[in-house]
C-alpha cells in the first residue's frame, strides 16, 4: 500500500533568507509505519501525476500556513501575512486524486484546502479553537455519515489547533461533524473525508484504519 502525503513548508523564517524546510510530523510516521504503509511526499507540483498514478490515497496533512483568501474571492483581513503558498500544490493533488477516485483524507488545514479546492469559502480568523494547552473539546458527530459509521456514537472529544475555519461547505459536501459553537469540524463526499482536528496526535487509528480500507476498496 502506498500513500501520498503532503509535506509541508515551516514559516517561521518570515524574511525568507534561508532555504525552505519540509516537514512530515513523527505521529505519521508511527501510524504509517504500524499499518505498512510506504508513504511518498509531495512537495510541489511537479511529478504529481506520477506520485497519483503509483498511489492508493493521499493525505492532506495540516499546516501552520493558511489559504490565501484570493482563491475563494476574498481580500486578506487587515494584519495578516501569507508567508508561503502551499494551496498550488494541495489544489493540483487534490484535483488529481479525486479524478482518479482514489481516497483523500484531509486534517486541519487540508480541511480548509479542500473545501476551497471544490468552491467552499472560509472563515478567516476564529477565536476559541487554537487551544494550544493541549486541552480538548466536544464536537458532535452528525447521524448517516462516514464519522458515524467509523465511531458509532454522537459525540467526541478532539484535540483543537486552528485559527481559521469553513464558512461556506463546497458544494456537494455534507457536514460530518460539528463543534458546540457552530464551527464546522468534518466534511465528506464520496471517498473523501476531512476533519478540522489532528487525529495523528490522538494516535487515531479508527480514522487512518478506515481510510486504508478505502483505499484497498478503490
Amino acid at each position: 500500500m502506498k500513500i501520498a502525503i503532503i509535506e509541508r513548508i515551516e514559516n517561521d523564517d518570515k524574511d525568507k533568507t534561508f532555504s525552505k524546510n519540509f516537514y512530515m510530523n513523527n505521529y505519521f510516521q508511527e501510524i504509517f509505519e504500524k499499518l505498512n504503509i510506504l508513504w511518498i511526499p509531495i512537495v510541489s507540483e511537479q511529478f504529481s501525476e506520477e506520485i497519483c498514478e503509483m498511489c492508493d490515497g493521499l493525505v492532506v496533512t495540516g499546516s501552520c500556513n493558511d489559504v490565501h483568501p484570493k482563491y475563494y474571492n476574498e481580500q486578506p483581513i487587515e494584519g495578516k501575512d501569507y508567508i508561503y503558498d502551499e494551496f498550488p500544490t494541495v489544489k493540483k493533488a487534490v484535483e488529481l486524486f479525486s479524478k482518479n477516485n482514489k481516497p483523500i483524507l484531509g486534517i486541519c488545514a487540508g480541511i480548509q484546502e479542500i473545501n476551497v479546492v471544490f468552491g467552499g469559502t472560509l472563515n478567516q480568523l476564529i477565536k476559541n479553537h487554537n487551544l494550544k494547552d493541549k486541552s480538548k473539546h466536544n464536537v458532535e458527530i452528525k447521524k448517516d455519515t462516514l464519522l458515524c459509521s467509523i465511531y458509532k456514537k454522537e459525540y467526541m472529544e478532539v484535540n483543537s489547533y486552528h485559527k481559521q475555519s469553513i464558512k461556506d461547505i463546497a458544494p456537494g459536501f455534507k457536514v460530518g461533524a460539528i463543534s458546540s459553537d457552530g464551527v464546522i469540524e468534518a466534511i465528506e463526499k464520496d471517498n473523501i473525508i476531512a476533519v478540522q482536528w489532528h487525529p495523528e496526535a490522538l494516535y487515531d487509528m479508527k480514522l487512518f484504519e478506515k481510510f486504508i480500507d478505502m483505499c484497498k476498496r478503490k
